[in-house]
């Protein structure tokens, strides 16, 4: 099935996520996955579900032997939550699916809620669908996944509502913010690949100041330019006296949009260039046709002990709400093999990340001389 193909389908269902396009697969492919592409229909005919599963092989230290492993990247999607057998037939299907192709091992993470708002404040609700699912997948014997590739809550902006309303639902300081940044000289343009080696010289400069690790150059580079040769990304970048000193990369799949990778440098962030790029990226979503701008990521627990706290009460300034996900879930297909993996990745990782923020500073370290 060709991209285009792909993306029309899954627009039909529900909630379809931008890491379940072929972009996102075709954006992998050069990383060691290959992307599977599985629909569901009904009785009539009529897709009714969908799902790319990516597939790649480890191999781990202690296990000689190559070892192969699905992902299904915040999917499956489905037309209809509340439809109980087609839950089941999907969740079934994939697992068998996994199984037949040898896998130890299948994570399926599906971008649905089990709630909204803050546990225990006023306006949180649950999503009977979510817990619906979660049950299901407990029955079924999934377990929570230790590996948690994508963060599972979220905060969401309601783009259905007027320029002026969204800024009237900002807090005080952040719409503030927005305006001061323009007043200080302040300017937002769209970037083109031409700006992608800055940008990720941006971004590896944020890395290390929010000690966090990111990725090789070549990855991003590939994800942004498959992206942006499809249409589906805006890069917007905010420029102070000729220099540009912050960014965000702005993905949109049919009506949803996306703030997946931000960066800033520490030149000029007196004049609250994030605070006008964000409003920027909203009226750019507007345009776009979004009725969802989707933040990227909260705190797994609300409160001041979550790092992501500074994070997280930035873009509640926005006007967003917070979304509780459902998260990744794993299935052993082959127990004993699941428990050793799931024993030495957390060790590997740990090495892994530290490898990467000494690189990343390395890396860092060559721009400033």
């Amino acid at each position: 099935m060709q991209a285009p193909q792909w993306n029309s389908l899954i627009a039909g269902l529900t909630r379809p996520h931008l890491l379940q396009t072929a972009q996102w697969g075709l954006a992998k492919q050069p990383f060691g996955w290959t992307r599977h592409y599985r629909t569901w229909e009904d009785a009539s005919g009529q897709t009714v579900a969908a799902a790319q599963l990516l597939q790649r092989e480890v191999r781990l230290p202690l296990i000689n032997r190559r070892l192969c492993m699905f992902y299904v990247p915040k999917g499956p999607t489905l037309a209809d939550w509340s439809d109980a057998d087609l839950r089941r037939r999907v969740l079934t299907d994939i697992k068998d699916y996994a199984a037949d192709h040898g896998a130890f091992t299948v994570k399926v993470d599906p971008d649905l809620p089990l709630g909204y708002g803050v546990p225990g404040e006023e306006g949180a609700r649950d999503n009977p669908d979510g817990l619906a699912l979660r049950e299901d997948l407990l029955a079924a014997g999934w377990r929570y996944s230790n590996e948690q590739v994508q963060m599972p809550n979220t905060q969401l902006v309601d783009l259905t509502h007027s320029e002026d309303d969204l800024l009237a639902a900002m807090k005080q300081k952040t719409r503030y913010n927005v305006r001061l940044a323009g007043r200080k000289g302040v300017e937002i343009r769209r970037g083109t690949p031409a700006d992608f080696d800055h940008i990720y010289e941006m971004y590896a400069e944020t890395a290390v100041r929010d000690d966090f690790v990111i990725r090789s150059e070549e990855y991003y580079r590939t994800v942004w330019d498959t992206f942006y040769e499809a249409g589906m990304l805006i890069p917007l970048l905010a420029d102070v006296e000729g220099q540009t000193v912050a960014g965000l990369m702005l993905f949109i799949f049919g009506q949803q949009s996306w703030y997946i990778y931000g960066m800033s440098r520490d030149a000029h962030r007196d004049k609250m260039p994030n605070y006008l790029l964000q409003w920027e990226a909203i009226r750019a979503s507007k345009e776009a046709g979004c009725h969802t701008y989707d933040l990227w990521g909260a705190p797994d627990v609300f409160n001041e002990s979550d790092p992501m706290w500074g994070v997280y009460r930035f873009k509640q300034g926005l006007g967003a709400y917070e979304v509780r996900g459902l998260g990744a879930w794993d299935f052993a297909i082959q127990p004993e093999v699941y428990t050793a993996y799931t024993q030495i990745l957390p060790r590997l990782i740990a090495v892994m990340r530290w490898r990467g923020r000494r690189q990343t500073a390395g890396q860092v370290a060559g721009i400033d001389a």
